[in-house]
């Protein structure tokens, strides 16, 4: 498994051990679930955008093929 380091102010530090703490979860987890969650945004609105712009252009396509 890979390790990164990130520096974060004393302010952001805090905040995300409050955020943890209010959650009942360890500050760890919740940054991996935050990430993950991001990361699976991310994929979801490449998808939408990459369906639109293929039924938008769907007929162009078709001539063109």
């Amino acid at each position: 498994m890979a390790s990164i380091t990130i520096d974060l102010s004393d302010s952001q530090f805090q905040k995300l051990r409050d955020l943890a703490a209010l959650h009942g979860i360890t500050l760890e987890v919740l940054l991996k679930v935050s990430l993950e969650d991001w990361l699976n945004s991310q994929k979801n609105e490449f998808v939408d955008a990459a369906n639109y712009v293929l039924t938008k252009n769907a007929e162009l396509y078709r001539r063109l093929a």
